[in-house]
């Protein structure tokens, strides 16, 4: 518990102590009006304060300035006890709220623990700690077990255990060797390594998660505008009817003005709106907060209610609904075996970053000999031309074989065909494919058991990969060949005719990313490290897996639904306690009851949205939070 809310605990016991001595203790009334007095400073002093600071302001409309002359009033009428409870009551309140905030802030507190204070540098045989916003990129830092990694980079040397759950939501550990990329904020488990750094500390994966993370609730919900016009209109009107039911009844009617003064006192009491003031937002914080834990970053509010409403769902597929890895799947060789085939593939693609040509030197499985490639041509939307033992090797598309000369082999296999000519002469096909991820299936089939109407397919690909692709996941409709313009423009036109729902849109964030800023909602699939996910996304899946997405969703109905529960409920009772309040019904007791009760029912309430669990609807109905 924090200072000041520990001080504010001491500050409720004592008024408290002393309000209940002046209904134990027999004592004159001059001093059961001074230690009401004292109780009403102790524990309200506060509150007016604030009430009064606002007053300078031109800002009266406010929560303190009604419990002020709420209370203040109470005190002239005479209701010296009544006027402490109120104060006392509504401190209760707050302090609930605090240790709300509080507990959901901790949602989202395990998650800053993924920063790192120091990098080692070695530096004349001895290990040194500096600041890693010190630490220059190309610079080459080590890892000892039990500490974090502090910046991203490639592994020069060691092996080790990471453990990525603050980042991933994962918590099976990875393993990683010389060579393979690792990200700031993991934490290693077991080996030592040395890493050579890839980016700064401000451009690092950490710091780009910390600064989302930090910033998520800048954007407000719809719930949470309506709470705030509710605010605007609300306040005056209760102020004002306040004073009209302190004045017209005595007037019109007859009757005692102190009775109907009360009755007036008591109408603000009751009207304080704290329960949807501190409520919604915190739900809504709550759900954000829940979210992070299962390594679903949501950028603000307003993302997290439009995902509860999504019903259109557009994928990228490389990368999203497939692995991005791809691997050779079958060759077909003539005039020479189907290891030299590859061999020399592989030599003709050797000096190649493409994907593509990556996985067919991996199919290699032997050490190339690069000396014997004397010259090398790269042929944009063709393939590659190279002299390899004096010999020119063609290793492409069929634009490429017609280049050559050569008729390719037809191919009716899944995937990328890299035909391989020799001089003039055809010598057989490699394909090469994608993997589908094996929870892609299931994510289609629960969005349209969540009740999203629509699942689409982009893809650059061939139609008949996508079309591969899109039966063995089911998904609704398919558009291949497309350049990122096109892409571009069919999410427009998709907004277009679905204006009244979002769209949400996923991709691997990097050369989706103009995609995802447009969309209404851009997701960002496995987007650790990723610069363009964390920029362009709305809400940034740490992991590989599709299904976060209809988790993400989940969460966002549950935080929505327990939203309304609250605007409703509080808003119910408020009006039903206002008129009985106006009826002179119930009394000032039964007021601060219904102020501080409505408003403890609806933090707790509210605190549901942090506790996350597996919220997957089950295939086959409809499921809603």
């Amino acid at each position: 518990m924090e200072k000041e809310q520990k001080i504010k605990v001491i500050r409720i016991i004592t008024s408290i102590v002393l309000l209940m001595a002046t209904y134990i203790l027999a004592i004159p009334e001059e001093i059961h009006i001074g230690l009401c007095a004292i109780a009403y400073v102790i524990i309200g002093a506060d509150i007016v304060y604030a009430a009064l600071r606002n007053l300078c302001k031109g800002q009266f409309l406010g929560e303190s300035f009604l419990m002020t002359i709420a209370t203040v009033g109470a005190f002239v009428i005479g209701e010296y006890p009544e006027a402490v409870a109120v104060m006392m009551f509504y401190q209760i309140g707050e302090l609930f709220s605090d240790i709300a905030v509080e507990r959901s802030r901790d949602s989202i507190a395990a998650l800053m623990d993924i920063r790192p204070d120091y990098a080692n540098i070695e530096k004349e045989g001895s290990l040194t700690r500096v600041s890693p916003s010190d630490v220059p990129v190309g610079s080459i830092i080590v890892v000892k077990p039990g500490e974090k990694i502090p910046l991203d980079g490639e592994v020069i040397s060691g092996s080790t255990t990471l453990d990525t759950a603050a980042l991933t939501g994962e918590s099976l550990p990875r393993e990683v060797s010389e060579g393979d990329t690792v990200i700031s904020g993991s934490l290693n488990l077991t080996g030592v390594l040395h890493i050579r750094t890839s980016a700064t500390f401000g451009e690092s994966t950490v710091a780009k998660i910390l600064d989302l993370v930090e910033n998520a609730d800048t954007g407000k919900a719809k719930s949470e505008k309506f709470i705030t016009r509710f605010a605007r209109y609300y306040t005056p009107a209760v102020v004002a009817v306040a004073a009209l039911l302190a004045l017209v009844p005595p007037l019109i009617v007859g009757g005692e003005w102190l009775v109907w003064l009360n009755r007036s006192l008591i109408f603000l009491v009751i009207s304080c709106p704290c329960a949807l003031v501190v409520s919604v937002p915190l739900t809504f914080f709550g759900g954000i907060g829940g979210a992070s834990r299962k390594g679903i970053l949501v950028k603000s509010s307003n993302y997290l209610e439009m995902m509860a409403h999504i019903k259109t769902v557009v994928f990228d597929k490389t990368g999203t609904l497939t692995e991005g890895n791809f691997s050779v799947t079958a060759v077909y060789s003539q005039m020479m075996s189907e290891h030299e085939l590859i061999e020399l593939a592989a030599l003709a693609e050797s000096f190649s970053d493409h994907p593509l040509s990556a996985s067919i030197r991996d199919a290699c499985n032997l050490p190339l000999d690069k000396t014997r490639v004397t010259g090398y041509e790269n042929i944009a939307g063709e393939g590659v031309v190279a002299i390899i033992d004096n010999r020119k090797v063609y290793a492409g598309n069929e634009k490429l074989m017609s280049r050559a000369g050569v008729s390719p082999q037809s191919c009716e296999k899944i995937g990328t065909i890299v035909h391989v000519a020799v001089d003039s002469a055809y010598m057989g096909y490699i394909v090469v494919s994608d993997s589908l991820k094996p929870q892609s299936a299931e994510t289609i089939a629960r969005l349209k058991a969540s009740g999203v109407g629509k699942t689409i397919m982009l893809t650059g690909d061939r139609s008949d990969v996508a079309k591969d692709i899109a039966g063995k996941v089911n998904i609704d409709e398919f558009h291949a060949e497309l350049l990122p313009i096109d892409k571009v423009r069919f999410v427009e036109a998709l907004r277009k005719e679905h204006a009244q729902s979002p769209i949400a849109f996923v991709g691997d964030g990097i050369n989706d990313a103009p995609v995802i800023k447009l969309a209404d909602i851009g997701i960002a699939m496995g987007a650790v490290g990723s610069d363009a996910a964390i920029e362009a996304a709305d809400i940034v899946l740490m992991n590989d897996n599709p299904l976060n997405i209809v988790e993400g969703m989940m969460i966002a109905r549950k935080t929505l639904s327990i939203v309304k529960q609250n605007i409703v409920f509080a808003i119910g009772i408020k009006l039903l306690m206002l008129l009985l309040g106006a009826l002179g019904v119930v009394n000032m007791w039964a007021a601060v009851f219904a102020d501080v009760g409505v408003t403890i029912l609806a933090i707790l309430n509210a605190l549901r949205s942090m506790r996350v669990s597996n919220v997957h609807p089950r295939i086959g109905r409809s499921t809603s939070v």
